[in-house]
């Protein structure tokens, strides 16, 4: 998949589990999981908001566009 997502990487930056932020963003923890994992097929820009807010990051430093 061309889209990578690197929310690991921004949540190990910030000592935080996906416990505290499904907590903290307000959505579940398999959907959180999913979207980790990089399975998600979509993404609401107001759930992108919530974790750039929490994780206090940019969109881009979640999400990378690579050529493959």
């Amino acid at each position: 998949m061309p889209i990578i997502v690197n929310m690991d990487v921004m949540m190990a930056k910030r000592k935080m589990s996906l416990n505290e932020l499904s907590e903290k963003v307000g959505l579940t923890l398999a959907n959180l999981s999913i979207l980790k994992t990089g399975k998600a097929k979509a993404i609401r820009f107001s759930t992108l908001e919530a974790i750039c807010k929490v994780l206090d990051c940019q969109p881009a430093d979640i999400l990378e566009f690579s050529k493959d």
